[in-house]
């Protein structure tokens, strides 16, 4: 029974890791990385300051996604509104 439990977190989390990476991709082919690191900042916020700045926020995505699709401080997003979900729910996780 143990054993299943520790297979289910470590599928859980194997797929998590996937989702993560396929976000982080995404954001890439959206040339966000251009602007913003994960974990440093350079012409842009780091991600991770991002993610702190609204955490506990509960409107966050909403927040986040309108202002990139308006280009409010922010160049606009051309992305996808799928992908651009993706991709800020992908930086509230970090």
């Amino acid at each position: 029974m143990r054993s299943l439990l520790i297979a289910g977190f470590v599928m859980a989390g194997l797929m998590l890791g996937g989702v993560a990476s396929a976000s982080e991709a995404k954001a890439n082919a959206a040339g966000c990385l251009k602007c913003h690191g994960v974990d440093k900042k350079k012409m842009g916020s780091a991600f991770k300051d991002i993610s702190a700045k609204y955490k506990g926020n509960k409107d966050a995505a909403a927040t986040l996604t309108a202002k990139l699709k308006e280009g409010a401080g922010h160049p606009k997003s051309t992305v996808s509104d799928e992908d651009l979900k993706a991709i800020v729910g992908w930086v509230l996780t970090l």
